[in-house]
């Protein structure tokens, strides 16, 4: 399944049904009056949050999505049927915007949150509702009211935890595929990962976090360079930021530092992010040789891993999750008993790898 993170689709809430201009006729009553009932309501469109989607290729292929019209009022004063609404399954994470004001009209976070975003017409009133002491045979009558119609962008920015940063070939996506059951395509060349992967890590205890593989980062990368801005957004929704180097390249320090300034010209809030440092591929330095230092003040921590070797793994799982608890602080949520959940909301993404 291609990962589809953006998509514009046209959306036309149905029309009300115009109401009925009608006069009663009644054996043994000459002037029954009017009967005319109101039009019923045209449907509207929203949104929903869908935990089982991960993606929006299905507005890829439909981009137009319309609501029926309401029913016309009819005589004997019966309203006509409201139409029923359009709902769009979204996967948690999608903001809506307006394609012609760029006015954000809501973002999609929890499992079965909606959001109106094509407001259904109003259904047109009856000659019966005209009818007064003055003016007993009215023959108005009103159509339905359009519904709204507009263009909307959905934009997919990824909810999860940890987002692992770094250039191609760090060894993200095999760190990702040791830590979790996620299983990323891996391969000795650059830009092996073309789209996020997420991965849940599971500890002892029931206790899991969700990893996000982002593809790899550049230099320019907050102009657009390589992948550039297409999935540097997906970091900006995670609560911690892990900064992958590899122990094998000539300048550690100043590949931490490169990757930093892209995320700080990108977002300056994104910069802020609780972060660490995992140095990657131990196993591929001698096993007596130092490892290199690399200057990192703002770090809550600096690790040694090999995904290859399985080294250094616990700890970072267990670093991770200690930050990410501390992160979550008052979203995590509250269960039946007062107790807060450890479960990760939103996202169903495999069975969680047990250490």
């Amino acid at each position: 399944m291609s990962f589809i993170d953006r998509a514009v689709v046209r959306v036309i809430a149905g029309t009300g049904g115009s109401g009925a201009s009608s006069f009663a006729r009644f054996k043994y009553v000459p002037k029954g009056g009017p009967d005319g009932g109101d039009g019923g309501r045209g449907g509207s469109i929203w949104v929903e949050g869908d935990t089982n989607l991960a993606t929006l290729l299905d507005y890829r292929y439909q981009n137009l999505w319309k609501a029926e019209r309401g029913v016309h009022g009819k005589g004997k004063t019966k309203t006509g049927a409201s139409s029923d609404d359009v709902t769009l399954p979204v996967p948690l994470g999608t903001i809506i915007r307006d394609t012609a004001t760029g006015e954000v009209l809501g973002e999609v976070l929890r499992a079965g949150e909606r959001i109106r975003i094509a407001k259904g017409g109003r259904g047109g009133r009856g000659n019966a509702r005209f009818a007064t002491p003055t003016h007993q045979a009215p023959r108005e009558w009103e159509p339905g009211e359009d519904g709204e119609e507009r263009e909307v962008e959905l934009e997919l920015k990824l909810i999860a935890d940890v987002g692992l940063v770094g250039e191609p070939n760090a060894g993200k996506s095999t760190l990702l595929s040791v830590i979790s059951a996620a299983r990323p395509k891996i391969a000795d060349y650059p830009f092996t990962t073309l789209e996020p992967n997420l991965g849940v890590v599971g500890l002892s205890g029931s206790r899991t976090f969700v990893v996000a593989d982002i593809p790899g980062i550049l230099e320019g990368a907050h102009e657009g360079k390589g992948l550039g801005l297409t999935f540097l957004r997906h970091v900006e929704r995670t609560r911690v930021l892990a900064f992958l180097v590899p122990l094998d390249s000539e300048h550690p320090t100043a590949i931490y530092h490169q990757l930093r300034e892209e995320v700080r010209l990108y977002s300056e809030p994104l910069s802020k992010t609780a972060h660490l440092v995992v140095l990657t591929k131990r196993d591929l330095l001698p096993a007596d040789a130092p490892i290199p230092t690399v200057a990192a003040p703002d770090a809550l921590a600096t690790l040694v891993v090999s995904s290859a070797a399985g080294s250094g793994l616990e700890e970072l799982k267990e670093s991770l999750w200690r930050i990410v608890k501390e992160a979550r602080g008052l979203e995590a949520p509250v269960s039946e008993d007062g107790e807060a959940s450890e479960t990760v909301e939103g996202w169903e993404v495999g069975d969680a790898t047990e250490p």
